[in-house]
């Protein structure tokens, strides 16, 4: 059995030697004359010298800038408002499409239609002709674009068209609700907004041309709308807008390279709106900056992900998730970005496999619960497919297990490097990240990342290491956002993070750091189990609860009662041969007692039909929370963002039914 912490892979010399984080070592030595013998020593470096390190960068990635700039950073205090590299005038696209040539930009499939690749040269031209064309339209810099498009090619280029010419762009998911996508384009209140005809997803077909012509009544300020056929025999949408075609836009003439200009930006200029997940009420509309973005993914996909020109890159993902964003800025570096559109099992459950067979994925991430569905299911990718290409799995979107990264050992290929991070929408990159010079243990993020000056805080304020904490970053860093729309006075965006901590950025994760560097994140501080003033991070529960045979899900919870005691039940979701009889009871208690501690065994062990999720995939824990509280769901969770919103209702019967004694 796999233990946390258990060494499971090492890099070869030739591994190490080859890759970007050493390339960038020996380029400190020479340039900076910097000699870092090891990551440790360099990370050290980029939080303590914040200006040098992130002027270091800009340097080494040769960043493409009108004017120079004046000052690297405005402020080392950590606060709204602080600014980076001013004076400059950068483009985001721009630093995407100076990769040229004829091999695979994109390489993209769905599930009625086979592998297409783009090139480099063809997507750059496509971006051109859209992006010409929105200017003919009178689309300025600072204008507001939105999508409500599915993860293709098109979407891309879109994207990159409307950020190449100033335009600031925002992305909802087509299987969204109405309401929760109204939540989103509401706030951001576009002047364009591409749109999808529908969408496809495990076998079935999604006509959303009635909820698209609901949604334009609601939204005057959209001017103009460009359709996507993407099922191609849906009826017409009434709109007051003008409405142009794809085949349209395709069918403009290229101005060539030569004669198209990006629009090249302010440090303060907002490249995008990002959406926090809106479970708890309306989501927050996230800007954040061209340049801040830009230098951070730089850094994060070059050195982190060790990605490289030639390279294919895939993550799973849906286009209303902040993930559809980092696939898009993994192009940066070179590498072409991989897309699929549906249900990762549909047509066939190893169809992600198949995908990367064919699109020879260097790079392949999903989530531990895309792994839990592959055990189940007895997939072993390594007995059917050549994935020669693949060096690399990034494993994100929740906390992982031991048994997460020992599958890929198992079933995938025996030399692998199997990475995990974990940061958040509201900075578009990672605080704790991999690193290709270092070995891989067992549910083990590999460092703290470069330029993030990360530490665990104990109650008392104090850093810790080998202890469970608060994670903080007490320095700036450019891809903090610019601002949250809606907030004038910057009052949500200090209550977010700034404000239970001061002088820091509190990001509501546990983490813990051991003296290695190494970090393991235990879920949201915010969802804290809090027993008789002990506090237990849900993460442990699961890890100990979902690796029993007949448990395939489970959310635990912990209430204060009337009487200033404590109630903590676990929802177990159990495979349909498993009933919840007392033996399964009692081996889930023995499970909780040897793996964590008797503070971890629950009140009392529930079964339901399902745990509450939303679309990208995080449990709902806060939400039922509150709902065991006495909330009512529609105030704090939004249907429209939850992969499967029946599943409340269990929890609110839940609750009629012991309010009496909660």
């Amino acid at each position: 059995m796999i233990v946390e912490g258990q060494k499971l892979w090492e890099p070869s010399a030739a591994f190490v030697e080859s890759s970007n984080m050493t390339a960038l070592m020996h380029w400190l030595g020479e340039r900076q004359h910097l000699q870092c013998k090891n990551y440790k020593e360099l990370w050290q470096w980029s939080v303590t010298q914040p200006e040098a390190f992130w002027a270091a960068m800009w340097d080494y990635f040769e960043v493409i800038s009108d004017t120079p700039y004046e000052r690297v950073l405005s402020d080392r205090q950590i606060r709204p408002g602080v600014r980076w590299f001013e004076g400059s005038r950068v483009n985001f696209a721009e630093h995407i499409l100076r990769h040229k040539g004829s091999h695979a930009a994109i390489s993209a499939m769905a599930e009625t239609r086979d592998l297409e690749v783009t090139s480099w040269d063809e997507l750059a031209s496509q971006v051109r002709r859209v992006a010409t064309k929105l200017r003919e339209w009178g689309i300025r810099p600072g204008d507001r674009v939105s999508a409500v498009m599915p993860n293709r090619p098109e979407t891309v280029v879109a994207m990159l068209a409307v950020i190449s010419i100033g335009g600031v762009w925002s992305n909802a998911a087509p299987e969204f609700g109405t309401q929760a996508i109204l939540d989103r384009l509401g706030q951001v209140e576009p002047r364009l907004v591409f749109f999808g005809d529908g969408y496809e997803f495990g076998g079935k077909r999604f006509d959303r041309t009635a909820m698209l012509s609901e949604l334009l009544a609601a939204l005057p300020s959209v001017e103009r709308v460009v359709r996507l056929d993407v099922l191609g025999d849906c009826p017409a949408f009434t709109a007051d807008a003008e409405v142009s075609d794809w085949p349209g836009l395709m069918a403009a003439a290229d101005p060539g390279e030569a004669a198209f200009q990006f629009e090249r930006v302010a440090c303060d200029h907002p490249l995008w709106f990002v959406f926090s997940s809106g479970t708890t009420g309306l989501p927050k509309a996230i800007a954040h900056s061209h340049v801040g973005v830009l230098i951070e993914m730089l850094k994060f996909m070059t050195f982190h992900m060790n990605l490289k020109t030639g390279d294919n890159s895939f993550f799973y993902t849906t286009t209303g998730w902040v993930m559809f964003n980092l696939v898009v800025g993994m192009m940066l570096t070179g590498a072409g970005a991989i897309l699929y559109d549906g249900s990762p099992v549909y047509p066939q459950t190893d169809m992600l496999w198949k995908l990367a067979e064919q699109s020879q994925a260097s790079h392949f991430g999903a989530s531990p619960t895309y792994v839990q569905l592959m055990e189940s299911n007895q997939v072993v990718p390594k007995q059917h497919y050549a994935l020669d290409k693949l060096t690399t799995v990034l494993v994100g979107g929740s906390p992982s297990i031991p048994s997460t990264f020992a599958w890929f050992y198992q079933n995938v290929k025996d030399e692998l490097w199997v990475t995990s991070q974990s940061g958040g929408t509201e900075i578009a990159s990672a605080f704790v990240a991999a690193t290709p010079t270092q070995p891989v243990y067992a549910a083990e993020i590999q460092a703290r990342a470069l330029g993030m000056s990360v530490k665990a805080l104990n109650d008392s304020g104090e850093p810790v290491i080998d202890e469970v904490g608060e994670l903080i970053c007490d320095t700036p860093f450019p891809s903090m956002p610019l601002y949250f729309l809606g907030d004038d006075d910057n009052s949500r965006y200090w209550s977010s993070y700034f404000e239970e901590i001061p002088g820091v950025w509190r990001h509501g994760d546990f983490i813990k750091i051991n003296e290695r560097g190494g970090c393991y994140i235990y879920g949201r501080s915010d969802a804290t189990l809090n027993r008789f003033g002990v506090r237990i991070g849900t993460s442990e529960i699961y890890q100990a609860v979902e690796s029993l045979e007949g448990v395939s899900d489970s959310l635990v919870v912990c209430i204060e009662t009337a009487d200033g005691g404590f109630y903590m039940p676990l929802f177990v979701s159990l495979t349909a041969q498993q009933r919840c009889d007392e033996a399964l009871k009692q081996e889930i208690t023995r499970k909780l007692k040897t793996a964590c501690s008797p503070r971890h065994v629950p009140d009392e062990i529930i079964p339901v039909p399902d745990i509450p999720y939303t679309l990208t995939g995080k449990k709902l824990e806060v939400p039922v929370r509150k709902i065991l509280k006495g909330a009512k769901a529609d105030e704090v969770a939004s249907r429209g963002s939850m992969r499967n919103p029946d599943s409340l209702d269990f929890f609110v019967d839940f609750y009629r039914e012991k309010k009496h004694w909660m």
